[in-house]
């Protein structure tokens, strides 16, 4: 029922918001966002082309990740750090930078005690402002080259506009938050005198330091603009993060929100309703396969603790106060989109409960991060169409616009660049045991370090905790993984919408493919497993799949 619950209230509230994003997007500026941007320098009703649009998107993510890192790297000297924290250490701060910068909130340390209060507002939550209205800028852009506007629009009206919908958004859900007890204050950590004082290394404990700082309105950011990284090292299994049932409904629910409403956008805004049901049915029928395999999978008994413990789903790694389900919940959904945040240690699920966020991040578009998600997803839809087209003779066409060999070029190179990169850098950290620093050998091990190099190329962040990363290997590797997997998925893609922009359409006839039908969602569907599951089937059978066997061997044997 909560399932339920969930997907069906993400639903409801994004209907109207997703209408409320194309009409938004198809308005011209206001006068106070034209004057706020003139004030800039910017006049916001000029249009843009698809170099100038990326160039406009690069510059501003170079300027606001070394603003970024000059924070990391000097907050101990800076205001708002009542707690004293130091500096972060160099390559940390060069990961932490990189991960935020490309709405990836992958935390290589701890956030309440690695962090200043400035370091947290200005280095992180702005970044989670800002990142997820970047993409949200990306696939308008795309969208308007698919339509066959003149332009791409306006990089930084695009921007403020994402921007100011989340703030927005996010202010709303922080004081819901806050409601429901999750700190939001800017006086400094709390001492509280413990009902049972321990006894650790010989010296008796009495009393415990609890961090606080404005959490509220940063879970709130991190959850709506599927950023992830929580206040908080363990995130959201943390009861100040996420303290109540209602709170982890809203937070469960905010994941998908976003990345809902865009679904909804992309029909309205391009006049084509039925194709934006085709991409909500396909991603539906993923999202649903993939949380109910993470939750029968949880719901099994942990075949480790076989003859050791009652019988009952696996609650390892899991708050007893969520159950089962809502953590697997949770974590499948936090992992078809880019959030990455979490309510429960995945590097405890069973193997298949760990390799349904695996697959999940492999695809990387069921609903996906805001933006780059759909954008992910019409890629796709061009290689089907450009597929489809071969079978039957014809040149391939979108939207009335042929797709010729530079299209074909670029979607092939950004679809070839994940298992370049996820197994490349997995493949040099396991044959290199000395900087892999993982907790388990074997089949898990494996997982460890393949899950990490896959979060970080999906910009999603969670990871297999067990996992010792906060080493300069992980920290640069996984940075440029970061950087690479964000920014080549936007610039290809834009290029590709300044491409079929610049086409003329031809007018829609008896022969032309359409896409908006359910033998289309059916291909997309094919093709979206076939060319992208297929690459990592060696390795997830090497990892979570042998794992599984294992256990069920093991636990053959002491029956």
């Amino acid at each position: 029922m909560d399932i339920l619950l969930t997907y069906g209230l993400a639903l409801a509230l994004a209907l109207p918001l997703g209408l409320f994003m194309a009409r938004l997007m198809e308005a011209p500026a206001s006068r106070v966002t034209a004057g706020l941007l003139r004030a800039c320098g910017v006049d916001a009703a000029r249009g843009m082309s698809w170099r100038a649009y990326v160039g406009a998107l690069l510059g501003t993510n170079v300027i606001v990740g070394l603003v970024a890192l000059a924070t990391y790297l000097l907050q101990g000297g800076l205001p708002l750090n009542p707690d004293g924290i130091a500096n972060l250490r160099w390559d940390t701060a060069i990961h932490t930078m990189a991960s935020f910068i490309t709405n990836t909130n992958q935390q290589h340390y701890s956030g309440q005690s690695g962090l200043s209060y400035l370091s947290q507002m200005l280095g992180i939550t702005a970044l989670q402002i800002f990142t997820p209205a970047v993409g949200f800028a990306a696939l308008f852009a795309v969208l308007r080259g698919l339509r066959g506007d003149a332009h791409l629009g306006n990089y930084f009206l695009d921007v403020t506009r994402g921007a100011a919908l989340l703030m927005v958004s996010s202010a709303v859900l922080a004081l819901l938050l806050t409601w429901q007890g999750v700190p939001s204050t800017f006086a400094g950590a709390r001492t509280a005198t413990l009902v049972q004082p321990q006894t650790v290394e010989g010296q008796a404990v009495t009393t415990q330091t609890i961090p606080v700082g404005p959490v509220a309105p940063m879970v709130a950011i991190k959850q709506l603009g599927t950023n992830g990284g929580g206040w908080y090292g363990p995130n959201s299994t943390v009861p100040l993060e996420n303290p109540t049932p209602l709170a982890n409904l809203l937070e469960t629910v905010s994941i998908i929100l976003f990345p809902l409403a865009l679904v909804v956008a992309t029909g309205r805004f391009l006049r084509r309703p039925r194709f934006g049901l085709v991409l909500m049915g396909v991603m539906s029928v993923l999202s649903a396969a993939l949380t109910l395999g993470a939750v029968l999978a949880e719901r099994m008994p942990n075949a480790a603790l076989a003859g050791l413990s009652a019988l009952g789903p696996n609650m390892e790694g899991k708050e007893v106060r969520l159950g089962a389900d809502a953590t697997a919940l949770w974590a499948a959904l936090t992992t078809q989109t880019s959030n990455g945040s979490v309510n429960g240690m995945l590097d405890s699920f069973t193997p298949l409960g760990g390799l349904v966020p695996q697959l999940g991040m492999f695809l990387n578009d069921v609903y996906g991060g805001i933006g780059v998600g759909l954008i992910n997803m019409l890629v796709f839809v061009i290689l089907t169409v450009f597929v489809a087209g071969l079978m039957v003779g014809r040149t391939p066409e979108l939207f009335g616009r042929k797709i010729e060999a530079p299209e074909i070029k670029l979607a092939s190179l950004i679809l070839l660049l994940q298992p370049l990169l996820v197994l490349g850098f997995t493949a040099l950290a396991l044959a290199n045991p000395a900087v892999t620093a993982n907790s388990n050998p074997g089949f898990h091990g494996l997982s460890q370090v393949l899950y990490e190099y896959n979060s970080a190329f999906a910009n999603n962040g969670s990871g297999f905790e067990g996992l010792g990363d906060n080493t300069p290997w992980w920290n640069l590797s996984c940075a440029l993984v970061l950087l690479l997997a964000r920014f080549l998925p936007i610039v290809g893609p834009l290029a590709i919408a300044g491409l079929l922009a610049a086409k003329r359409a031809a007018p829609e006839g008896s022969g032309t493919l359409r896409v908006d039908t359910p033998v289309f969602a059916g291909m997309l569907l094919s093709v979206m497993l076939l060319l992208q599951l297929l690459n990592f089937a060696p390795a997830l059978v090497l990892g979570p799949v042998a794992e599984q066997m294992t256990l069920n061997t093991v636990k053959d044997v002491t029956k």
